[in-house]
Parts: C-alpha cells; structure tokens; sequence
C-alpha cells in the first residue's frame, strides 16, 4: 500500500512514525511546502528502518501519484480560544489547492482521509470538488474525541481503556453528543458500572470538549492521540477489519439528516466506508445530534455557496 501524507507538521510526520513502528503501508510520501522538513522528516524515518519494518519513505512529489490513500492534514493551526469553525476562511484555501493537486494524482480506487480541520467542512468541500469517490471520502471527525472519551473514562474507572466502548457522535467540534446510553465497560452498561457518576461523565464530557485547546495550551498542538486515530482509519482499509469507527461521511437522509458531512459509526474497510450504522439512540442523545448537524448545516451553507459546488460527486 502506498500511503501520501499531505503536511509533515506535528500530526503528519507522527502520523508517518505510528505507520513504521507498526508496519503498515509498504511506501510511505511526505510532503509539504516546507521542502526541507519533508525531506528531514523522511530522512529521520529512512534512518530508523532497520529497527522497524521494510518500507519506503519519500519526499519525492512524483512518488505520491497514484497512492491508494492520501491523508491531508495540511492547515493552520487554531489559537486556544479560537473554534474549530472559525478555522473555515484560513484553510479552505489552503485545502482548495492540495484537492486540485489530489485530482491529478488520484487514481479511481484512491481514498482520501481528511484530518485537517475544521474536519467536518473540509470533508465536505471534498465531496463537492475531489472527484474522489463517496465512499472514499472519510473525515477523521470524532473518531479522535472518541479515543479520549474512551482513554478518560478508563483513567477515572481504573481499568484497560481497551475495554470501554464508548463514541462521540455529530461534529468534531463544541456540539459533539456523548451517546452514553450505548457506553459499556466489557459488557457492562457505563450508566451501570460501579463508580459512575453524572458529575463524573459531566467532567470528562468536558475534558474531552476543550482537549484540543489545552494540547494548543501546553504544547502547541494536539500530536500523538491525532496520528493514532489516523493510524486507526488506515489499519482498517489496510487489513480489511471493517471496523466500527465514528468518521465524518457525507449524509444523504440518515438519521433525518441530509446534505452535510458528520460522524456516525461507519464500516471501515479497504474500498473505504463500507457501511453506515444508525445507533439506537435514547431522545435527549438525538436532539442533541440534532443540534450538532443544524449547526455544521448552518455553517456550511453561509461557508459553501452553492454556486460554488457542483452537485455531490458520487
């Protein structure tokens, strides 16, 4: 499989290294405006191979033609206070030029993975002009939030955060829904499990809506826990798992919802979204979802004329 990264900043070039040290993908392409950090980057990686797996790494922009996944997670970066949203004007341009690059590189069966943000936009402006696939469009959307859902609650329960199953469902973004209805830990009902709390769920309901703004806070930007969420998407289509994942996919009438991109438990395998699970969810958990796709619409249709799109390429 070969595999183009679009952005060799923090996410991308950890995206790169979660690949090499679990060996997925036989030909790994960074590539960036920054010339130089591309290549330091795949020279760092080069380096490294003979204590990881055989595989290939390049900067070469040739190289990226034809790749079975492309990933983007090119973009500014937002300020601690500043949305996901008010991302839009800084990135669409910047997301705009890499899809006109992508149309030429792409091949039918390519994907494309968008991790850039604000991801639920983004994933729609590639539905309109990619020319990717439907299916082979996937946003990371909360797939990320979900794996700090997932890691909070195991910390404050004390056991494997393998074994809580639990998804942040909408936008990737402040009106994210917390299904906690449809949370477990190994079997057992989350609402049920010894020490949970509704002040408890509230805490961590929090945590993980301003975690993205504390990494900006303490570090400059969120970095590992993005590339793994990443690495998660690709593993899928890689191996063919078909995979349970909350990605952002374009919504044709699911759920009631219709011409917007957010995240809803999707089959993941290697022709991309495979499937679309409606959850069962109780009504205070679907007027919340509800909330969440009026507010990724709303934006979208003062965003995204729709002069400027042409009909959904499917």
């Amino acid at each position: 499989m070969k595999i183009a990264i679009i952005g060799t900043g923090k996410v991308g070039a950890t995206l790169a290294f979660a690949l090499q040290m679990r060996g997925v993908g036989k030909e790994i392409i960074l590539l960036d405006v920054r010339e130089e950090l591309s290549a330091g980057e795949v020279e760092d990686l080069l380096q490294g191979t003979a204590e990881a797996y055989p595989q290939t790494f390049s900067s070469d922009r040739e190289k990226a033609k034809g790749a079975d996944i492309f990933v983007v997670t090119a973009g500014v970066r937002r300020a601690p206070d500043e949305s996901r949203l008010s991302l839009i004007q800084k990135n669409l341009a910047i997301f705009r030029n890499i899809l006109t690059q992508l149309r030429e590189w792409k091949k039918e069966e390519s994907i494309l993975l968008v991790i850039s943000n604000p991801v639920d936009v983004l994933t729609y402006v590639a539905h309109k002009e990619s020319g990717f696939l439907k299916e082979r469009i996937i946003g990371l959307g909360t797939l990320l939030d979900t794996i700090r859902l997932r890691s909070y609650l195991a910390s404050a329960l004390k056991v494997d955060p393998r074994n809580v199953q639990a998804m942040v469902l909408g936008e990737h973004g402040d009106s994210m829904v917390f299904p906690f209805s449809i949370a477990s830990v190994e079997g057992i009902p989350l609402l049920s499990y010894p020490g949970v709390s509704e002040e408890m769920l509230e805490e961590i309901k929090e945590k993980v809506r301003k975690a993205g703004a504390e990494m900006i806070r303490l570090k400059g930007g969120a970095g590992t826990a993005v590339a793994l969420a990443g690495l998660k998407v690709i593993e899928a289509i890689d191996k063919n798992s078909r995979s349970i994942l909350p990605l952002s996919l374009y919504i044709e009438g699911e759920m009631g919802f219709d011409d917007v991109c957010l995240s809803l438990p999707c089959v993941v395998g290697e022709r991309g979204i495979e499937g679309l699970i409606q959850p069962p969810l109780n009504e205070e958990e679907r007027k919340s979802l509800n909330i969440s796709y009026q507010t990724l619409h709303r934006v979208i249709a003062s965003v995204c004329k729709s002069d400027d799109f042409s009909s959904p390429l499917m």
